[in-house]
C-alpha cells in the first residue's frame, strides 16, 4: 500500500536544498502560472498529463526523461515574434540552433544533434507535430501557435516514434476543436516595427462535429542596414510570415476522427553571415563591432513555402482500440545568401569600413523545387486489460526530394549565375513495433518495447553547371542503401509512496544512414563527384530518477542521471582549405550527466520553476581527423602531420553542445479588484560555451550565453482580457552563435533586444 505524506515541511526544504546546490542557481528564467487563487486554501500544482508513450498518462508516473512548456508559457516566449528557436534552453539538455534563420532548425538534446546545413540533413532529434513526423528540417520550424503543450522527451524514442530519435523527441500538440464556442486574439507591437497577430476561433458544428481554426502572421522590418552603397540590398534580417491551420472533429459512439490542414508561408532575409567579425587569438567580437550595420555585396533571402495535412482517426472495438494516422506533408524554398561575408565589399576606398580581408567570393542559394512526405501508421492498443496493457502497429515512411544548389558572381554586375549541382532522393522505410507494461505489483511497473525497422534510399547527384571551386560537370553520381535495425527499450518504475516515484531505463536507437551531396564544393579529385555516406548510427542510453510531488503538491520535482554510447555517429567535416563538405562516422561517442526540473508555488502568488542539466559529451576515436579552418583561426587539436591541415578530433566535445543548461521563470501575481489581476513574469535561459565545428579552436568557441525575458501586465473579467508589455533579450546580450569556416572569421549572431506591448482577449 502507498505511504502517506507525513509531514510537508521536509519535501520542501529538499526541494530548495537541490536547487540552492546547484551551479548558477542564482539565474532566473522561464514559466507561466495560473492567475493567484483567491480561495483560503494553499494553491497547488496541476496533474500534467502527457502522450509520451501514445497514451494519456501522469507525467510523474511515465519511466523517461519529459519536459514539458505548457500554452501559457508559450505565449510568453514567443512574445517577441520568434521562432522555435526560443525553445532553446527553455528545458533541460535542449538546444536549438540555425545558419538558415528561421528556415532551417537544427535541434540537439544530450549535445546529440547533426551540424549539417544540407537540405537533406538528418537529425537525430525527431519532431512529431499532432502525431505525424516531421522529417525534412524545413519542416521542423513550422511556427509555434495555438498549442496545447510542448513535450521534450530525451533519450531513443525508437519503439514508439516513426523516425530517427536516438537523441529524443519533441512532440507538439495543437488546441483541439470542443464542443464549446470560443477562441482568443492576440496582437503584439513592438521594436523595429514588429507585428505578432494571432488568433483562433472554434466550437460545434453539429452534435457530432466541431472545428478550430487558428491563424498567425509576424513580420519585422529589416533590423540591419547594409552600409555597402552598391550592394543589391539595402537592409537585412527582416521577415514576414504567416501560418495557418484548421482542424475538424467527429466524435461518435465507438468511433473519432481528427483532420488537419495546415499551411506555412515564410518571405524574409536569409541568415546574414558577417566576415571578420572574431578577435584573432580570441572568441570575442571585434573592436567597434556594430551588430546594425553589415558590407556585403551579395543578394539575401529566404522564401519557404509548406503545407501538409493528416486524419487522426480511432476505433473503439471492445477490448482494443484501434489507430490510424495518415500524413501528408510538402515544402517549396529557395534560400541564397552572401557566405562569404562580403568579398566585394571588402574592397572599398580609403574612409570607408569592409568587413576586411576575404581569400575569395562566394555567394549561394538552395533549393527545395520538389518535396513531399507520405507516412501511414495503423496501431492497436489494449482497452483496460488490467495489469497487463500493450501496444503494437505497422509504421510506413516514403519521402521525395529534389534540391538544387546554386553559385552565383557576386563580382560581376547583376550577380550572374555561376554553377548549378541537383541532388534527388526516394526514401522508403517500414516498421513494425510493439509495448507493453504490466504492474508486476501495486506499486512496481515494467515496461518493454521492441521495433524492427527496415530502411531504402536512392540517392543521384549531378553538376549541371561547373563552379569556381573545381567542381567539373558531371554525373550523375548514385549511392543506394539498405538496411534494418532492431531498437528496443526496457524501464520500470516503483511507487515509492503515493508522491514518490522511482524509474530506470535502457533503450537502444538507431539512425539511417545519410548522404550528402554538395558537390560544387568538391574538388574535381574526389571520389563519386564529392558524394559522401555516413553508415547507421547507433546509440545505448541508461537513465534512472527520481519523479515526486512534494509539499503537498505545492512542488514538482524530477531528476534523472544518465550515460549514452553512440556507436559509429554520424558527424559532417565542414570547411578546411577545400571548404568541403564531408559526412562522416566517428568509432564511438560517450555522452554523460543529470537533468532536473522543478517548480514549486513558493507563496500562493509565486510561482518559481527550475531547470538544470549537465552533458559532457567526448568523441572516442583515437585515428579519425578532420581538416582544420583554411585560415584565421587557432586550432587548438594535434595536427596529423605538419602542414597536412587534418586535425586529430579524439576527445573533443560534441559541436553545439554545452555542458550546462539553466533556465529559471518566476511569476508573481496580486488580485486587483474583482476578476483583476496584475502580475510580473521573468525568465532567463543560460548555456554554458559550445564549439561550432568538430575540430577545436579558440575563435570558433561560441561564448555562455545568459538571455532574460521580462513581462509586466494586467489581466481583468476573469483573465478574458489582457495587456502587457514586454521585453525579449533585455540585457541585448550579442553572442556569436555559429560561424562559417570559410577562410576567414565568419559568424552569424543571435536575435536582438525586442521590447514591445501586447494586448489579448478570450472568448
Amino acid at each position: 500500500m502507498p505511504v502517506s505524506r507525513s509531514s510537508s515541511v521536509r519535501p520542501h526544504r529538499l526541494a530548495l536544498a537541490i536547487a540552492a546546490l546547484l551551479p548558477f542557481g542564482t539565474v532566473l528564467a522561464q514559466e507561466a502560472a495560473p492567475a493567484a487563487s483567491t480561495q483560503s486554501e494553499a494553491t497547488t500544482l496541476d496533474a500534467v498529463q502527457v502522450t509520451a508513450q501514445r497514451r494519456v498518462e501522469n507525467i510523474q508516473d511515465v519511466p523517461v526523461s519529459i519536459s514539458t512548456v505548457s500554452s501559457e508559457k508559450l505565449d510568453v516566449l514567443a512574445s517577441g515574434g520568434n521562432d522555435v528557436r526560443f525553445l532553446s534552453a527553455r528545458v533541460p539538455s535542449l538546444n536549438i540552433e540555425s545558419s538558415y534563420g528561421r528556415a532551417f532548425p537544427r535541434f540537439y538534446i544530450r549535445g546529440l544533434g547533426n551540424t549539417d546545413f544540407d537540405l537533406n540533413a538528418s537529425q537525430p532529434v525527431s519532431l512529431i507535430y499532432d502525431d505525424v513526423v516531421q522529417e525534412s528540417p524545413l519542416l521542423k520550424g513550422f511556427p509555434v501557435f495555438d498549442l496545447e503543450r510542448i513535450e521534450v522527451l530525451r533519450g531513443p524514442q525508437g519503439t514508439l516514434f516513426g523516425r530517427n530519435t536516438p537523441a529524443g523527441v519533441v512532440k507538439f500538440e495543437s488546441a483541439k476543436p470542443t464542443q464549446e464556442f470560443g477562441g482568443y486574439g492576440k496582437v503584439s507591437y513592438g521594436t523595429d516595427d514588429m507585428w505578432n497577430v494571432e488568433g483562433a476561433v472554434g466550437g460545434g458544428l453539429t452534435d457530432r462535429w466541431s472545428a478550430r481554426a487558428s491563424v498567425l502572421f509576424q513580420r519585422r522590418e529589416d533590423s540591419v542596414t547594409n552600409t555597402y552603397i552598391p550592394g543589391p540590398d539595402r537592409g537585412a534580417e527582416g521577415y514576414d510570415e504567416s501560418a495557418a491551420r484548421v482542424q475538424f472533429l467527429y466524435e461518435g459512439d465507438t468511433f473519432e476522427g481528427l483532420f488537419n490542414l495546415h499551411k506555412r508561408h515564410l518571405n524574409g532575409t536569409a541568415r546574414l553571415f558577417r566576415a571578420n567579425i572574431i578577435e584573432p587569438g580570441t572568441n570575442n567580437l571585434v573592436d567597434g563591432f556594430d551588430r546594425d550595420e553589415v558590407s556585403t555585396d551579395g543578394i539575401n533571402f529566404s522564401e519557404l513555402d509548406t503545407w501538409g495535412g493528416s486524419a487522426r482517426l480511432r476505433w473503439e472495438l471492445g477490448s482494443v482500440n484501434l489507430y490510424s494516422i495518415t500524413g501528408y506533408e510538402t515544402a517549396e524554398s529557395l534560400n541564397r545568401g552572401d557566405i562569404d561575408g562580403g568579398f566585394g565589399a571588402a574592397f572599398l576606398g580609403p574612409g570607408n569600413s569592409g568587413p576586411g580581408f576575404i581569400p575569395f567570393a562566394s555567394e549561394s542559394a538552395d533549393g527545395l523545387p520538389d518535396h513531399r512526405q507520405i507516412t501511414q501508421e495503423f496501431r492497436v492498443e489494449s482497452n483496460e486489460w488490467g495489469r497487463f496493457d500493450w501496444q503494437a502497429g505497422v509504421f510506413w515512411y516514403d519521402e521525395d526530394i529534389t534540391i538544387d544548389s546554386f553559385n552565383y558572381d557576386s563580382l560581376t554586375a547583376g550577380n550572374p549565375q555561376a554553377g548549378h549541382a541537383i541532388q534527388e532522393q526516394r526514401n522508403k522505410a517500414w516498421a513494425v513495433f510493439a509495448s507493453g507494461d504490466f504492474e508486476v505489483t501495486d506499486a512496481f511497473t515494467l515496461r518493454g518495447g521492441l521495433r524492427y525497422t527496415k530502411d531504402q534510399k536512392d540517392f543521384s547527384a549531378s553538376v549541371l553547371e561547373g563552379a569556381p571551386f573545381g567542381a567539373p560537370v558531371g554525373g550523375p553520381y548514385f549511392v543506394n542503401t539498405d538496411v534494418d535495425d532492431v531498437s528496443w527499450d526496457l524501464s520500470g518504475v516503483y511507487a515509492l509512496n503515493e508522491d514518490v516515484n522511482l524509474y530506470a531505463r535502457v533503450a537502444k536507437g538507431f539512425r539511417a544512414p545519410s548522404i550528402q551531396g554538395r558537390l560544387l564544393f568538391a574538388s574535381a579529385l574526389a571520389p563519386n563527384g564529392g558524394v559522401s555516406t555516413a553508415d547507421s548510427e547507433e546509440v545505448i542510453s541508461y537513465e534512472a530518477g527520481i519523479k515526486a510531488d512534494l509539499w503537498d503538491k505545492r512542488a514538482r520535482l524530477g531528476f534523472n542521471v544518465f550515460r549514452y554510447d553512440v556507436s559509429d555517429q554520424q558527424i559532417i567535416a565542414v570547411g578546411g582549405g577545400s571548404n568541403t563538405a564531408t559526412l562522416l562516422n566517428a568509432d564511438k561517442t560517450i555522452g554523460q550527466g543529470f537533468e532536473l526540473d522543478l517548480e514549486a508555488y513558493l507563496t500562493d502568488n509565486l510561482l518559481v520553476t527550475l531547470g538544470s542539466s549537465y552533458n559532457d559529451t567526448e568523441i572516442d576515436d583515437p585515428t579519425l581527423a578532420v581538416p582544420g579552418c583554411g585560415g584565421g583561426c587557432t586550432v587548438t587539436d594535434p595536427e596529423t602531420a605538419p602542414g597536412s591541415g587534418l586535425y586529430l578530433i579524439d576527445g573533443n566535445s560534441l559541436p553545439q553542445a554545452p555542458k550546462w543548461v539553466h533556465n529559471v521563470t518566476a511569476r508573481w501575481a496580486m488580485p486587483v479588484g474583482e476578476g483583476g489581476e496584475f502580475y510580473v513574469f521573468t525568465d532567463w535561459a543560460y548555456r554554458s560555451e559550445v564549439n561550432f565545428f568538430l575540430y577545436d579552436s579558440i575563435e570558433f568557441t561560441g561564448k555562455s550565453s545568459l538571455e532574460g525575458g521580462l513581462r509586466v501586465g494586467y489581466n481583468w473579467n476573469q483573465g478574458d482580457y489582457g495587456v502587457a508589455v514586454f521585453g525579449r533579450n533585455i540585457t541585448d546580450q550579442t553572442r556569436i552563435v555559429g560561424g562559417i569556416d570559410f577562410n576567414n572569421l565568419t559568424g552569424f549572431l543571435n536575435e536582438p533586444r525586442t521590447v514591445g506591448v501586447e494586448f489579448s482577449a478570450r472568448f
